[in-house]
């Protein structure tokens, strides 16, 4: 069950007075055995009340009122999202949690509705069934997407060019014949063995993902990797190091999008756009 683990504000919270070093070191061990032990999944202080806000609604009426607000006991000073398996769960954690204040204090713990308590007024699981997407579509924002590149058995010569060319960075590689879990029978083409069969490397702040695949048939066709740096120089630079033993497929040039501009595609069959960012007039 999901359960939302409140400290209430105080005197001294209200004022803003910053928790002390023993205090801090005491609540963020506190935290890692949180973490640790899979229940804390979010958990933030609150700026005192004069720096909030709230709105008030009277029917079609909607009137902001600025803080702070008189009835500390009725404000929050921090709060905890957890995971747990029953109330008595979380109040045996919170009795383990150090005094948030340097005065007497109260941790308030709620229980999160789930969809399965509005059963009685959603038979058919309608409601459910949305509340399900929406949260799959919020999850989402938290994934990546990253290119990952198969260079039909020229991986390790790809990052050692793009090594001296781009400044990339090699994480990890990892060959067919390394692999902790046996390659199946006949996926490998005659030679590929020893290739690399995962390989991770940053150009800039981008994470590549490459191998040499199980054969020499891969193409690279349909897409570009876009290169944006902060200067013309960069950009030459970065252009004229791509092109050799490639084809420009089109010369830096300014645009009414970019001061620098171009499309080329290396030795490899990885086709680039380096452009410096510009605004759109």
């Amino acid at each position: 069950m999901r359960v939302m683990v409140i400290v209430k504000a105080t005197d001294s919270s209200e004022a803003g007075a910053m928790p002390s070093e023993e205090l801090m070191a005491a609540m963020g061990k506190f935290n890692e055995e949180l973490f640790q032990a899979g229940i804390m999944k979010s958990g933030d202080g609150l700026k005192p009340s004069r720096e909030g806000l709230r709105v008030r609604f009277s029917g079609t009426n909607r009137t902001v009122i600025n803080g702070p607000f008189a009835e500390t006991k009725e404000l929050i000073a921090g709060y905890w999202l957890w995971e747990v398996d029953s109330m008595q769960q979380a109040i045996d954690w919170v009795k383990r949690c150090p005094n948030p204040m340097p005065e007497d204090s109260e941790i308030e713990i709620r229980p999160f509705y789930e969809m399965e308590d509005f059963a009685s007024v959603d038979p058919a699981g309608k409601m459910a069934k949305q509340e399900g997407l929406l949260r799959e579509k919020i999850s989402m924002q938290e994934s990546t997407i990253q290119p990952y590149l198969f260079f039909s058995g020229r991986c390790e010569e790809a990052m050692a060019f793009y090594e001296q060319t781009l400044g990339a960075k090699i994480l990890m590689k990892m060959r067919f014949n390394e692999s902790p879990e046996p390659v199946p029978e006949g996926m490998l083409q005659a030679g590929f063995e020893h290739k690399i069969m995962h390989a991770s490397l940053t150009i800039g702040k981008m994470t590549i993902m490459a191998s040499d695949g199980c054969d020499d048939k891969s193409k690279f066709d349909g897409f570009r990797l876009a290169l944006s740096v902060p200067t013309e120089s960069m950009a030459d630079f970065a252009f004229k190091g791509l092109a050799e033993g490639g084809k420009v497929d089109m010369p830096l040039v300014k645009t009414f999008w970019s001061p620098r501009y171009g499309m080329v595609t290396d030795k490899f069959g990885v086709a680039w756009m380096v452009m410096v960012p510009g605004e759109m007039s």
